[in-house]
């Protein structure tokens, strides 16, 4: 079930937290020298959280 906040966020483009995987899947990506586009592209999330994930 869905609380009113979460859909407040789904409706302003924010998304659920990336899983714990699919951080390590991130870093694995820039470890193999993937640009921030192309793990963007393999991973199906936005480009902006893939630069956020490795500058952290």
């Amino acid at each position: 079930m869905q609380t009113a906040s979460t859909n407040i966020c789904e409706r302003m483009g924010r998304s659920q937290e990336l899983s714990e995987l699919k951080r390590g899947n991130v870093i694995g990506c820039h470890l193999c020298n993937k640009s921030i586009h192309e793990t963007s592209l393999l991973l199906n999330i936005p480009q902006s959280t893939v630069s956020g994930i490795i500058t952290k």
